[in-house]
């Protein structure tokens, strides 16, 4: 479902992303971890399309980004760091505007944008103006925004950050959820007790270089203490490289 090939950026003489590959298949939700600076958001930046890779490929959906970008941007949702919302929209205005980008305007719109607001508990505001909104509610917005074109891929980054401990239950059970119909779900993030707890494939990246990838119990195995905790793991192996 996403697969990076000999993925690499470079600025200048930095190389902030050094000939990633990674192969994630349906059904899975993968975690992408790594230090600040690592080349995470570097990475979800090109697969989205936001920034050009100086070499190798990014296929989504089966489609590359670059050859056939809007197949493959029709393929995915995405939900960035650091949110832009178009705030004086109500949020069900918001909804209907990603809708038409998307060209999924039907009869039955307004009925699928309540669905989506009240899964995401923002029924009740629909026809609240966005810049009203907590940081809380933005980005179950932004989640509903990037899910209610129905795409087969959602890629994330920092999709917990400010969210308080019901709103991270409901996104953990959205994420497994949209994986269980064989969906694929790309997340970064520096939470590494909830990617223990949500991830069943992971990544770890510094400086630009993937130093492990499988499943939790596998990067485990790779260590001098398998029976620690993630963090732990995480810690050892980061250290290691630098």
């Amino acid at each position: 479902m996403i697969e990076l090939k000999n993925l690499t950026k470079k600025y200048g003489e930095l190389v902030a992303v050094n000939n990633v590959n990674l192969t994630i298949p349906a059904g899975k939700i993968f975690g992408f971890l790594g230090p600040n600076g690592a080349g995470k958001t570097t990475t979800i930046k090109m697969m989205t399309g936001l920034m050009k890779a100086t070499s190798g490929s990014i296929s989504i959906g089966g489609y590359d980004i670059e050859k056939e970008h809007l197949k493959a941007k029709k393929c995915f949702g995405y939900v960035p760091d650091k949110a832009f919302l178009y705030e004086k929209l109500t949020a069900s205005e918001y909804l209907s505007f990603i809708l038409h980008v998307f060209h999924c305007t039907t009869a039955t719109i307004q009925q699928e944008i309540d669905e989506y607001l009240k899964i995401f508990g923002l029924l009740q505001w629909k026809d609240s103006l966005i810049e009203s909104f907590s940081h809380g509610m933005r980005q179950r917005l932004l989640f509903a925004s990037a899910l209610i074109h129905q795409p087969k891929v959602l890629i994330v980054d920092e999709p917990l950050a400010g969210l308080d401990p019901l709103g991270i239950r409901l996104i953990r059970e959205i994420l497994a959820e949209f994986a269980s119909r064989g969906n694929t779900v790309f997340m970064s993030t520096h939470s590494l007790t909830e990617a223990e707890k949500i991830c069943n494939l992971m990544g770890i990246i510094t400086r630009g270089t993937i130093i492990a990838f499988g499943t939790v119990d596998e990067i485990k195995q790779k260590t001098s203490q398998p029976n620690s905790a993630l963090e732990e793991i995480f810690l050892q192996l980061t250290s290691e490289e630098i």
